[in-house]
């Protein structure tokens, strides 16, 4: 317990001399490995391990198609369709953001993918539109975690290998929580729009959106064909998202022709930069995992959960608090990882369906990826609108609480979750 309070002291000692967030992370755990005596000759395997998993390899795929989709004309033509329709809507901007997230969190199964995507068109053009930067960061960040909750979602994947579910189920369980969540979002845009009078966009007329839906019909094929690929079976999530890579790729350089040289350059630039970030938090997450492993903090708060839980609704709000402090510092998958195999005979005693409760340890996740001082969607978003990561986490500050709403009614109403299953 000493050891774990002086990581946690060394780790905002860090932070607050402004220390890079995965430096900080990193260093400190490895200096409370130290002090334990541990053998340090794995750090480094693990670091390289933690990097290279399949399910992992997909995010630089996603990342990278997005970022094409982003500057090749592909997020501009669906945006704009998207606003054609539903932007003269008080808030419509901001409605416009969610439902392009909601189809990007079908393509990506990554949140920072799907943050990255469409924050790098939405958050300027809604800056433009007379909402605050620090609302527009915050909506981004919030509605990007919808991708990992709608399939294709590599947690879920995940979960399914670890808990030998039908990860099919899976991904049907995701699909109404994630429109749900989507929702409750957009509702709260609607309000925080009549509040602030936040403007809209004047109306226009059907010629002019069929003719702004014809041309982005290339970017609404995109789902269809990730989806259809892993559903089918015809490719696995990483070989989806270099599909949507080379596909993106071949639209924005000979449809919409908007793919030049120098362009290129900064896609392949910007894509590096956001996924270096990404892995390199995931590889300190990783060596504070082996510290927390050693340690056996997550066993022992689990154990503590079990022997003070006396009914499954205790439990469950037990086990709702240890995934949110877990998520302050672990990615989603470290978590799932270390707490799913000690959870699940917990689950099973307390009969809890293990379908439900994935989609109930995504949501924590969710929440996870907008929680200081790890959330990956808060760095993503701070990197591509060049702001304060402190300003990202006042803006997305009121969305957590819509989220937990969405967490609460999927407790509270497991068919919300389970009846796409059956």
């Amino acid at each position: 317990m000493n050891t774990t309070i002086i990581l946690i002291v060394l780790f905002f000692v860090l932070c607050l001399i402004r220390v890079p967030i995965a430096v900080a992370l990193g260093l400190s755990s490895l200096v409370a490995l130290s002090i334990i005596d541990f053998t340090m000759y794995p750090v480094i395997y693990k670091m390289f391990i933690s990097s290279s998993s399949s399910a992992l390899m997909a995010i630089p795929g996603f990342v990278f198609a997005g970022i094409i989709m982003a500057r090749g004309g592909i997020s501009y033509h669906l945006i704009e369709a998207l606003k054609s329709w539903i932007g003269h809507l008080r808030g419509g901007l901001a409605l416009v953001t969610i439902a392009a997230c909601m189809i990007f969190a079908a393509i990506s199964g990554s949140s920072p993918a799907t943050a990255a995507a469409v924050g790098g068109v939405m958050i300027p053009g809604m800056v433009e539109a007379g909402y605050s930067k620090r609302y527009s960061m915050g909506l981004v960040a919030a509605a990007g975690t919808l991708g990992i909750l709608l399939p294709p979602s590599i947690p879920l994947i995940i979960y399914g290998v670890v808990s030998e579910e039908s990860i099919g189920k899976l991904f049907a369980a995701g699909i109404l929580p994630g429109i749900l969540l989507g929702v409750i979002l957009m509702i709260s845009a609607v309000i925080n729009a009549r509040k602030n009078n936040y403007g809209q966009l004047p109306k226009q007329d059907m010629s002019q959106r069929w003719g702004k839906t014809r041309k982005a019909l290339w970017g609404f094929f995109l789902p269809l064909l990730i989806l259809g690929g892993i559903y089918s079976g015809a490719m696995t999530p990483t070989e989806a998202s270099f599909v949507a890579v080379l596909y993106s790729f071949f639209i924005s350089v000979f449809i919409y022709k908007e793919m030049k040289m120098p362009v290129f350059r900064k896609v392949i630039r910007e894509s590096i930069n956001i996924t270096a970030m990404i892995f390199l938090i995931i590889s300190a997450a990783t060596i504070f995992g082996m510290f927390l492993t050693t340690e056996q903090v997550p066993q022992n708060l689990a154990y503590w959960i079990e022997s003070t839980s006396t009914n499954k609704w205790a439990f469950i709000i037990g086990v709702n608090l240890l995934f949110f402090v877990l998520g302050m510092f672990l990615d989603a998958v470290s978590i799932i990882l270390i707490t799913l195999p000690i959870l699940l005979p917990i689950l099973l005693l307390f009969d809890i369906n293990l379908i439900h409760f994935a989609i109930i340890m995504t949501i924590n996740m969710e929440l996870g990826m907008i929680t200081p001082p790890v959330g990956l969607n808060l760095f993503v978003v701070s990197g591509i609108s060049k702001e304060k990561i402190g300003e990202v986490v006042y803006g997305v500050l009121p969305f957590f609480g819509l989220l937990f709403i969405g967490l609460v009614l999927v407790i509270l109403f497991p068919e919300i979750s389970l009846f796409l299953t059956r």
